[in-house]
């Protein structure tokens, strides 16, 4: 068993690092400050007047609500105050990630200590007045969260949710050599999963052109109301722990004050000229070596400087002290003088002067200017992104002399675009992806930037390996680090694009649910500059698994990213090569978004040439005449579609409607914007009710084959003229070891199914139908049976291309 007092975080500092580097006038600095710090985090929580106690604190002074975490906040000030003196001393680049669910009292005090809080927002002045202020605003209406939400100065990454710190960190450093990235990681943060993979990004660090992240891992022992994991092993266990993660760690542990300052000061220190040693050695030598990186454990109570009791029951160093750690003062006097008594040991009498602002020794001791860690333009990113250099994506397109005619793979033409891209934007664009991007057809991006790789090397990576230290490709098998690395990486002020496969996805919907909320929320945010658009492309998709089966068939997460706001998300699915390039240069172009492309990586028939293309992306939905029979007519029937594979089926059901009804007025149309279904009152990119009635009419069955969960579709267009005569079919969770076709027919998505469907709304077809029905299911049992016994579909099914003209070149 683990010896109980060597992982408490009580009693003199104990600390791998020895040194002495601060006086005696330094260490009353830093016990000022803190101590200031430790003030403005309680202040948040519980003052909504007398913000310095000018007078005896009554229950009036205090919020109705109260709303907070302290436990985190001692912790993380004190990291983060001693960090300051090393950016002064060595002239540093560094900003503040804060893991810990809640934090934000703790980034805040330091972000209205340095200044810069107040330039922000000027009401929050360093006075009595802004003090209140502050204060009040603090989890209130009107005001900020008690996480790192868009309005605080400094921050990049909320941490509303747990997981995300280091992968975010890691994002930011890449491609920034000089910059440091201090991030804490709560010790409940450290059980997500998310967090656990992330400490493998280290092995994607280039200390010749990437920064650095220096992890502070905070050991303060308690969750919300459970022990954590890692504060209760042994030293000897997160030795072995880390060091096999790739890092060296050092331990810093106690709680008497003086000396913890003297054994963070001279650790951050080590650390820091650690991170410039490796950063030096190679650089000057032009090798890239995998050093293992500097990371700090920091083991301090709960709620650190709280009182150790109150009322028998442990507090200070204890699970009740994570969030508000006295929860009646407006009903309990005796609490309420407790509160006073713990609030006045910080001495705010002495730290604030009479306007109320800090005295100058705390105001001289953060850095000035933009190396405050607040004000370190990294973390409004939109302030250093520069647009891409973009090659003309029309050079990349697929020749299309007859629509519908030409087979080809949309994604390998994606690739080479992707390739210049890369090859263009050599310092400020990186794609990620979860080993997939040879599978998913880009593997062309490998001739301008290979996978980064700074592990060990074999004989035979040589062969196909793709590896390279500075690479512009990021693989790891973790969707959530590769979308914590996009996030860090975009929010600084670059571009990038995330490959996945479609049906795995899913992984990742929590954090692409908090990055929405994140660009939601800098709408308001009025100094909060656009960054560039998380761009995701899914592909391998639910129709195309003919090996993968039912587990790798799942197109949802369309849902998941239309529940998000109008205002920050789109969702493209280009029906072929043409369209998908036109739709990937404008969402490399965006800003401010989540783009969603969906294309398969398989060959497909081509349908547009790229003007045709680039006109059909522009409006997002539109007919296409070369495959209707209707113009200048009323229409019998509209059929439509939104997807590639989606769209083939429908053609090729119009076709089979033809062969039997050559006389039926069909209008085809196609959707590349889902939102624009959408009424406009819902969505900026909806079609007005005039635009919807002339495509698809207010008074004919519509057929509509859609990619994803069919009653997506009914749910978007409920608002619609006519919406009653909408019929959509699409993916029903019904699913195996399926040819494409036979997917499709269990889904009822087939030409087949498609047309039945389209005859049964026809009345007026009568008994004509009948013998056409008949047919059509024969042909749909042939083709299923056939697949049952040779594996394959019917070759004059699969190579089936469209050779009509319709009433389209008639009217040329």
């Amino acid at each position: 068993m683990a010896d109980v007092q060597s992982i408490r975080a009580f009693g003199v500092a104990r600390s791998t690092i020895k040194g002495n580097p601060l006086s005696d006038d330094e260490i009353k600095q830093y016990n000022d400050y803190f101590k200031a710090s430790c003030y403005l985090a309680l202040g948040m929580i519980y003052l909504r007047e007398n913000p310095l106690l000018r007078e005896p604190l009554k229950k009036e002074h205090l919020k109705a609500r109260l709303l907070g975490h302290f436990g985190s906040a001692p912790g993380q000030i004190f990291t983060y105050m001693h960090f300051n003196r090393l950016i002064k001393k060595y002239d540093l680049d560094a900003y503040f990630v804060s893991g810990p669910g809640h934090g934000a009292p703790a980034v805040l005090s330091q972000s209205y200590l340095e200044g810069v809080y107040s330039e922000v927002y000027p009401d929050k002045s360093q006075d009595v007045q802004g003090l209140q202020r502050f204060f009040k605003y603090f989890s209130f209406p009107g005001g900020v969260g008690s996480h790192a939400t868009p309005e605080t100065p400094g921050s990049i990454h909320e941490g509303g949710e747990l997981g995300y710190s280091l992968s975010h960190a890691f994002g930011s450093v890449y491609d920034y050599p000089n910059l440091i990235a201090l991030t804490m990681v709560g010790d409940g943060e450290a059980e997500t999963g998310p967090l656990a993979t992330a400490w493998h990004s280290n092995k994607f660090l280039n200390p010749i052109t990437d920064g650095a992240v220096l992890p502070v891992l905070h050991l303060n022992g308690y969750k919300i109301n459970n022990p954590t994991i890692l504060a209760r092993v042994s030293h000897e266990e997160l030795k072995a722990l880390f060091h096999g993660y790739g890092w060296t760690p050092y331990f810093v542990e106690g709680d008497d004050i003086d000396t913890m300052h003297q054994a963070m000061a001279a650790t951050l220190e080590h650390c820091v000229n650690e991170i410039r040693r490796y950063q030096k050695e190679a650089r000057e030598t032009g090798k890239a070596v995998r050093p293992l990186w500097p990371m700090i454990v920091l083991r301090t109570p709960k709620g650190w400087t709280a009182p150790r009791k109150v009322d028998g029951n442990y507090l200070g160093g204890f699970w009740r002290a994570h969030q508000v750690p006295i929860t009646d003062p407006s009903t309990n006097p005796e609490h309420l003088k407790l509160l006073e008594n713990w609030m006045r040991s910080y001495e705010p009498d002495r730290l604030f002067d009479e306007s109320g602002k800090p005295i100058a020794s705390l105001t001289s001791l953060p850095p000035t200017g933009n190396r405050r860690m607040s004000a370190n333009p990294v973390t409004n990113g939109g302030i250093l992104r520069k647009p891409l250099q973009m090659p003309d994506f029309k050079k990349y397109g697929v020749a299309v002399e007859h629509p519908g005619a030409v087979m080809d793979a949309s994604m390998q033409k994606l690739g080479v675009f992707l390739r210049d891209v890369v090859a263009a934007n050599p310092h400020n664009f990186r794609l990620f992806g979860p080993d997939e991007t040879e599978s998913n057809k880009l593997s062309a991006v490998y001739q301008a930037g290979k996978k980064v790789w700074m592990g060990e090397y074999f004989e035979e990576d040589e062969n196909g390996g793709n590896l390279a230290p500075a690479g512009r490709v990021m693989e790891m098998l973790s969707e959530h680090t590769c979308e914590g690395w996009l996030e860090g990486y975009i929010l600084s002020g670059r571009h990038g694009l995330l490959n996945s496969y479609e049906p795995f996805i899913h992984i990742i919907d929590s954090m692409v649910n908090q990055h929405c909320k994140w660009l939601e929320k800098c709408f308001e945010v009025e100094w909060r500059v656009r960054v560039a658009s998380l761009n995701i492309l899914l592909t391998s998709v639910v129709w195309r698994q003919d090996h993968n089966g039912f587990t790798h068939q799942d197109p949802g997460f369309l849902d998941v990213v239309a529940n998000k706001s109008p205002e920050v998300v789109r969702i493209y699915l280009p029906p072929d090569g043409n369209c998908l390039l036109s739709v990937m240069d404008h969402c490399l172009r965006s800003s401010n978004y989540v783009n969603v492309v969906v294309s398969d990586k398989q060959e497909h028939l081509q349908y547009l040439d790229m003007d045709a293309a680039v006109a059909h992306c522009t409006k997002g939905i539109g007919i296409w005449p070369r495959f209707c029979t209707d113009i200048g007519q009323e229409p019998d029937l509209v059929m439509a579609s939104c997807g590639d594979i989606s769209t083939h089926e429908t053609l090729a059901a119009i076709d089979l409607l033809l062969q039997h009804f050559p006389e039926l007025k069909i209008r085809y149309v196609n959707v590349v914007d889902l939102f624009k279904l959408i009424h406009p009152s819902e969505h900026p990119h909806g079609l007005s009710d005039n635009e919807w009635i002339s495509l698809f009419t207010a008074d004919t069955p519509i057929i509509f084959n859609f990619h994803s969960y069919p009653w997506m579709v009914h749910r978007l267009t409920y608002k619609r003229p006519g919406s009653q005569n909408i019929h959509v079919r699409g993916y029903k969770e019904k699913g195996n070891i399926d040819t494409p076709l036979e997917l499709a027919i269990r889904n009822q998505t087939d030409r087949f199914s498609l047309a039945i469907d389209a005859i049964d709304r026809m009345p007026h077809l009568h008994n004509k139908g009948a013998a056409a029905r008949q047919a059509m299911l024969n042909a749909q049992i042939e083709a299923r049976n056939e697949a049952f016994e040779k594996g394959m579909d019917p070759e004059y099914l699969t190579k089936w291309t469209w050779k009509r003209d319709g009433l389209w070149n008639k009217h040329k």
